[in-house]
């Protein structure tokens, strides 16, 4: 395997730089990317996360996944990039410093803006050795989502190494369109794009869902036996996951200071109180209802809202044939 003109054989390990850009005042910044290649041969998966500079429980994610070792397989390849959008991590901001989101320009370009051609490279130096990805990511700005799965729910395989993940929600999300994830699975990749918890923030429960869910899908390729390090996880158990083909953001009809009453990931039905919106004041407090039945899948943080918000995600469908 060739990664930045740099060989590595079987059973070696290598931290390479990628080098492609630099800030206005000259500064290069490199993006690491680690790579373990076991004795066997076997497939290749990459493990990445902070695509969104803000989004940092993906990169704890990975980062404790290097910590551990457990990215050292047996069989195969494992490639970590912890942190891609290393510009909007050092500022703590979701999009590159040219203000273009990331997400949104893959494949790239050679001479396309700063974030396009960044996309370009990490495409072109990481995307021909891979087989499996495994994306972090978390929601947005506050709102808090609860860890979940999201994938093309027509591809079969990827289905199954949702299951063996193990996320209570696996999403059937239609690709966005120059994302990273359709990007990949144009190419025959096959890829999972996990989303637990906010912008900004770390929570231990949602990073270590995604470090087990990871060492599963290791183990489930053959790259190494984690049986014992899942034994002694603090959420050990197989969990049947629900796929939800469906849902809806429940809106605010009035501004003011938001609180929720259900907790996330639990089953709501209609009618039932899911929060109240409240002036300052205390003139007026409003209760919100769960307007159909379903699951909440995320939760807006933000103590104050304005009237239209995204307040609660909720699913309408889900599906049986899973």
């Amino acid at each position: 395997m060739e990664i930045l003109n740099t060989p590595i054989g079987l059973g070696r390990s290598k931290v390479l730089n990628l080098n492609i850009a630099k800030l206005h005042t000259g500064t290069s910044l490199s993006v690491p990317i680690i790579v373990e290649r076991g004795r066997k041969p076997g497939p290749c998966v990459l493990l990445t996360a902070g695509i969104h500079g803000d989004e940092v429980n993906g990169v704890e994610i990975v980062r404790q996944i290097v910590s551990n070792g457990y990215n050292r397989p047996e069989k195969g390849t494992v490639i970590c990039i912890p942190v891609i959008n290393v510009f909007g991590f050092l500022s703590q901001k979701r999009e590159f410093p040219d203000g273009r989101d990331l997400n949104r320009l893959f494949p790239g370009s050679k001479r396309g803006s700063l974030a396009s051609r960044f996309a370009y490279h990490v495409m072109d130096a990481i995307l021909p050795h891979v087989d499996y990805c495994m994306d972090f990511h978390t929601g947005g700005a506050a709102r808090f989502n609860y860890s979940q799965i999201r994938l093309d729910g027509k591809d079969r395989e990827t289905l199954e190494l949702a299951k063996v993940f193990g996320t209570k929600f696996v999403i059937d999300a239609e690709n966005r369109e120059k994302s990273f994830r359709s990007t990949l699975s144009k190419k025959g990749k096959k890829v999972l794009l996990f989303e637990g918890g906010k912008s900004l923030y770390l929570d231990r429960h949602v990073t270590q869902v995604g470090i087990d869910g990871s060492l599963r899908v290791m183990q489930h390729l053959g790259l190494r036996d984690f049986t014992k390090e899942l034994s002694e996880s603090k959420f050990p158990g197989k969990i049947d996951p629900i796929l939800i083909t469906d849902s809806t953001w429940i809106r605010a009809k009035h501004s003011g200071m938001f609180r929720t009453e259900l907790k996330l990931g639990s089953q709501v039905s209609k009618g039932n109180k899911i929060g109240s919106i409240s002036d300052p004041y205390g003139d007026f407090e409003v209760d919100v209802l769960a307007t159909f039945d379903g699951y909440i899948i995320a939760a807006n943080h933000a103590p104050i809202v304005n009237q239209g918000d995204a307040l609660v995600h909720i699913s309408t469908e889900t599906s049986s044939e899973f």
